[in-house]
């Protein structure tokens, strides 16, 4: 067991095909994956909390263009941005989400203020705007969040859906970004946050925002974020069945993790991955797809940021 903190980061199984993926963009996804991380360690290491942490870090994943939320966040097959959103504590399961938003810089922040400043859990739409215009956060115009890629990767998967050529690029489908933490003081903590699935029908929401499939944590197990193929997370309840499987089975982390990705994941054709962290500062990172934009901290230990 550590005594020190240990932060996992995500930036969506969404990856760019081993063919497309040129030096000089691996390379940029290594340093923002690296920046992101600082971000986090100096939560912790100033003795903050796992939940300010994982705030903070997806906050900053949601500034990076590079990823599926915030700045750089997927286009519906409308033309515009539907984000959804998630936190969680785990010293009393706290939680908050958000969905269906545009407009706020950081959806994850109006989910914080979603915890602090209300009685309830999930929030839509005019709704959510207006706790993050009563928390005086920042918005933004329509323009900050529209990215050419992005614009670019609408249009050609409209195309190809009226061609009939649509393939199962993950990258499309699998966008989301997500931090989870275990702080100085051993509580855990899980936050995500999306745009969702290119060209996805306008309403569609997925598992990010939905505690127990997509975002969770409970000091008694693990804090757990995932990305991949939303309906499949949803219909397993992944991030809680992981948690049971510790809490109830006495399973390890890897052992319940790797087998929800592995085998119950793979098993209805859902592919994607995740990041969990138990309560004494072990952690894991299964995908069962080609890659996952993906790196960790731990404190007195190693730093590393990987894709494949």
């Amino acid at each position: 067991m550590t005594t020190g903190y240990t932060l996992v980061i995500h930036g969506g199984a969404g990856v760019l095909p081993r063919d497309a993926m040129t030096p000089e963009a691996e390379a940029r996804y290594h340093d923002a994956l690296a920046r992101v991380l600082a971000v986090g360690e100096a939560v912790l290491a100033a003795d903050g909390s796992a939940l300010d942490a994982v705030e903070a870090t997806v906050c900053a994943l949601e500034d990076e263009p590079l990823f599926n939320a915030g700045r750089g966040a997927v286009f519906t097959r409308d033309g515009t941005h539907e984000m959804d959103a998630a936190i969680m504590d785990g010293r009393d399961r706290s939680a908050a989400a958000v969905a269906g938003i545009c407009g706020p810089r950081n959806p994850i922040r109006v989910a914080r203020a979603v915890m602090q400043h209300t009685d309830h859990v999930l929030m839509i739409g005019a709704g959510a705007h207006s706790v993050a215009t009563e928390a005086g956060l920042p918005f933004e115009e329509n323009a900050y969040f529209f990215t050419q890629a992005r614009w670019d990767s609408l249009q050609e998967t409209l195309d190809m859906e009226r061609a009939g050529t649509l393939d199962d690029d993950p990258s499309r489908r699998h966008g989301t970004v997500g931090a989870v933490a275990r702080d100085r003081k051993g509580a855990v903590a899980a936050a995500t946050s999306t745009g969702g699935m290119t060209a996805k029908r306008t309403g569609r929401v997925g598992d990010s925002p939905v505690i127990g499939a997509g975002t969770f944590a409970d000091n008694r197990s693990c804090a757990v974020s995932a990305t991949g193929d939303g309906e499949a997370f949803l219909r397993l309840a992944v991030a809680h069945e992981i948690d049971a499987r510790m809490r109830l089975a006495s399973a390890s982390l890897e052992k319940a993790a790797g087998g929800v990705v592995h085998d119950d994941l793979t098993a209805i054709g859902g592919s994607g991955g995740l990041i969990a962290v138990a309560a004494d500062g072990s952690f894991t990172a299964p995908f069962n797809c080609d890659g996952m934009y993906r790196g960790w901290s731990v404190e007195h230990g190693e730093r590393e940021t990987h894709i494949y």
